[in-house]
């Protein structure tokens, strides 16, 4: 038996490819081929857009996949919703969907949209947005290169972004979040409800969290005299608490814990103040819960 997985093209390629490798999965594909190969027999790939495999998902043309959550309200998806994997083109985050419109526009809020044109591949998302809004413009799809449209097309765009470095490049500013979307992991719910299609499902799903949480995380391993062990163990901020164990020379042990990647450069000096020696920091490759 074969599990189906879509998995995103474009934008997400790269990032998604990474993950499955630290996940265990490695995945090859040559450059034209749009069928990657998994070294996991059970697993038949395909890459397509995010845009259109949470339609893929639900048809059951498809078991399981990749794609934004975005997408997956763009389309009015019926699917289950496995797991949720903040991570995008650069970096672990969320990412938005935003109004922008010229720099010098006089719109400054949503409610200045009304009677205005506005262009999204988001078309169905950026009209609940309105209607929740209670303002009346026009929608149209956009079909890419939705930055420069403004203002000799459009009057504003809603636009996907994570650093806003593009729009503010195109002389655009942000008037107004619409919604924010990470990724997912989605499942066909007849799909779902097979034993052995869910615990499939169910383990890529936990792999691929342990992946994800593996990203901001680091382990530390160091040697601590036995007087010093409790001033050193106060600093660690141990995800539950460190592993300890004695060594052969008499008074001290070793000591192991993970911590967040981003403390480790201001821990690392207050260890080795407090007594701790021959400390070494170590990558991750998953953390499991």
């Amino acid at each position: 038996m074969k599990l189906k997985i879509g998995l995103p093209k474009g934008s997400l390629e790269v990032a998604t490819f990474q993950m499955f490798k630290k996940a265990g999965f490695n995945i090859s594909r040559s450059e034209r081929s749009y069928f990657p190969i998994i070294d996991d027999e059970e697993l038949e790939a395909v890459l397509i857009r995010a845009q259109e495999i949470s339609r893929y998902v639900e048809e059951g043309v498809l078991d399981v996949g990749l794609t934004g959550q975005d997408w997956i309200m763009e389309n009015k998806s019926r699917v289950v919703e496995i797991a949720d994997l903040i991570y995008a083109k650069q970096g672990l985050r969320p990412v938005r969907w935003v109004v922008a419109v010229p720099k010098d526009a006089p719109i400054k809020s949503v409610k200045g949209l009304k009677g205005k044109r506005i262009a999204t591949e988001l078309v169905n998302v950026t009209k609940a947005y309105l209607r929740k809004n209670k303002v009346k413009a026009e929608v149209e799809f956009s079909w890419g290169a939705t930055e420069v449209k403004p203002p000799e097309l459009v009057d504003a765009i809603v636009e996907l972004t994570e650093t806003g470095s593009s729009l503010r490049a195109n002389n655009l500013r942000i008037i107004d979040t619409v919604m924010e979307s990470t990724t997912k992991l989605i499942a066909n719910k007849k799909a779902y409800q097979d034993k052995w299609k869910k615990k499939k499902i169910d383990n890529i799903a936990l792999l691929l969290k342990g992946a994800l949480r593996a990203e901001e995380k680091v382990g530390l391993k160091m040697n601590v005299p036995q007087d010093k062990l409790k001033k050193v163990i106060s600093i660690l901020p141990a995800m539950r608490t460190p592993t300890i164990s004695t060594l052969s020379e008499k008074n001290w042990c070793a000591l192991e814990t993970i911590i967040d990647e981003k403390t480790v450069r201001d821990i690392i000096p207050k260890l080795k103040g407090a007594g701790a020696q021959g400390i070494i920091e170590y990558a991750l490759n998953k953390v499991i819960y």
